[in-house]
């Protein structure tokens, strides 16, 4: 997004609440971008002020762009966050149960339901909490909240042999840079390529359901590489623009992860 002042491209730009226009940090006052509803702006300032007077404090507060920054290190969740965390993981169990059907004439389908299920809900979330964590402990406001059509894209996947699990993402806001938004959007890939590492490596465990490892491995590493394409709102746009050849080792290794579970789960 670029700023509608000076063409800056800007990554968290602010929103004017009066003109409703993008703007740059630099330029994101009303008085810093010539706001052509300036009359407006000083009103509701004063209007405030006078508020900030005349009536008790309120609990209430609001989340914007541009927000101060919170104690660093310290990770919350809301009511809120939660709600929406738990319908995305109802979603996901939902893909879950699409792989599973493919084991009905398995024996044990119950315990390998339950291990796919464990392994795909336990990984999206793994994920999303990376960046949680990552983004908090800078003292930034972040929290999962779903979205429309990711939600409906995931759900209708379940139908679907190629499967989109992307039902939310989590939402940050506070004054940051580009340092800090790429090292916040790795984190998801980067937890999901070090447990595709970890399940290909127990594939050479002695059990009959090192299968199971290799799936797990797969599915890592599948998400990394499909959050890793550099477009839109994913993760790999944000590392691409940050640092081209962060982006190009993680991919490259994301792809060959995914690529050796495969081959471990068709053909060993």
């Amino acid at each position: 997004m670029k700023c509608r002042k000076c063409g800056e491209e800007t990554f968290l730009p602010f929103q004017c609440p009066y003109c409703g226009d993008q703007f740059c940090t630099a330029h994101r006052l009303p008085e810093t971008h010539d706001c052509p509803r300036m009359d407006a702006a000083r009103t509701r300032r004063w209007e405030e002020a006078a508020a900030a007077v005349q009536e008790p404090a309120s609990y209430e507060y609001r989340i914007t762009y541009g927000t101060p920054r919170r104690a660093q290190g310290r990770i919350y969740f809301s009511q809120k966050e939660l709600k929406h965390i738990g319908l995305g993981v109802l979603l996901v169990m939902g893909i879950s149960l699409s792989f599973g059907f493919d084991y009905l004439g398995v024996a044990d389908w119950a315990f390998v339901f339950s291990a796919i299920a464990a392994i795909i809900t336990g990984s999206f979330l793994a994920h999303e909490i990376a960046h949680k964590v990552a983004a908090q402990r800078r003292g930034l406001w972040a929290e999962f909240r779903l979205t429309l059509w990711g939600a409906i894209l995931t759900f209708i996947s379940i139908l679907l042999p190629f499967k989109i699990i992307s039902p939310g993402a989590v939402m940050i806001s506070g004054h940051t840079h580009i340092d800090e938004i790429g090292e916040i959007s790795i984190a998801g890939p980067a937890t999901n390529i070090a447990l595709s590492t970890i399940f290909l490596g127990l594939t050479l465990a002695p059990t009959p359901y090192y299968w199971l490892f290799a799936i797990g491995a797969f599915f890592n590493g599948y998400i990394a590489v499909f959050n890793l394409i550099p477009v839109g709102l994913l993760d790999g746009y944000k590392i691409f623009i940050w640092n081209k050849k962060v982006w190009a080792t993680v991919f490259a290794v994301s792809v060959a992860l995914a690529m050796m579970s495969y081959y471990v789960y068709y053909f060993y």
